[in-house]
């Protein structure tokens, strides 16, 4: 880990480092960082473990290039993101590391989210909404604020019987909206991201309601 931070911090040495690192900043390398991630996915759905440890230090070098560049902005280092990380998986672990106890994982995942909303609120955040980022891919943000609404009692975006939902089903169901977009020339992913704001309008509206 050492040397990684050390070559890191040598191509991003203005004195000898490299002109395309020198010249990256956290919007140029975001990209990146998100290719990375769908990359170890890619790697894991083939069960390319070789592959897995490659793309696995790929995206390694993503934390430590933005944790680079955060030091010398003088906002954090790479020791801060071990720490922060360090102190959640403990804060979220009572039963492990605390007194807690917690026998199932449906008891864990209820406990997950109690410890999230309150550390949104410590964050001043007042909505369920808050900090589903906006750069999610429109499927995986609809399916986060869906998610977010149903877990805190809020709202569902709409019943349906639960019978006969099936993983083809549902994919086949959603490659026909994606054609009848193309048909009617509309971009299927700005589609569902103007539904979602809808959505997430409404959850907010019924917030400030109750």
């Amino acid at each position: 880990m050492e040397r990684l931070l050390e070559i890191m911090a040598k191509l991003r040495d203005r004195d000898g480092g490299c002109p395309w690192d020198l010249e990256q900043t956290f919007a140029t390398i975001a990209p990146f960082t998100i290719e990375e991630a769908y990359e170890v996915d890619d790697a894991i759905r083939r069960e390319d473990w070789h592959g897995l440890r490659d793309e696995l230090g790929d995206l390694l070098l993503q934390v430590v290039f933005h944790a680079q560049m955060a030091r010398e902005a003088g906002h954090f280092d790479f020791a801060g993101v071990v720490s922060a990380i360090s102190d959640k998986l403990v804060r979220r672990h009572p039963h492990v590391f605390g007194d807690a106890q917690i026998e199932t994982a449906e008891a864990q995942t209820h406990a997950w989210e109690q410890q999230k909303a309150e550390e949104r609120a410590a964050r001043g955040e007042t909505s369920a909404m808050d900090s589903v980022p906006l750069a999610l891919p429109a499927l995986l943000r609809a399916r986060k604020l869906i998610s977010r609404a149903r877990r805190a009692g809020i709202a569902k975006p709409g019943d349906s019987p639960e019978v006969g939902i099936t993983e083809q089903a549902i994919g086949e169901l959603l490659f026909v909206a994606v054609a009848l977009a193309e048909r009617a020339g509309i971009d299927p992913e700005q589609a569902l991201r103007d539904a979602s704001a809808a959505f997430e309008r409404r959850i907010r509206a019924g917030e400030m309601k109750s």
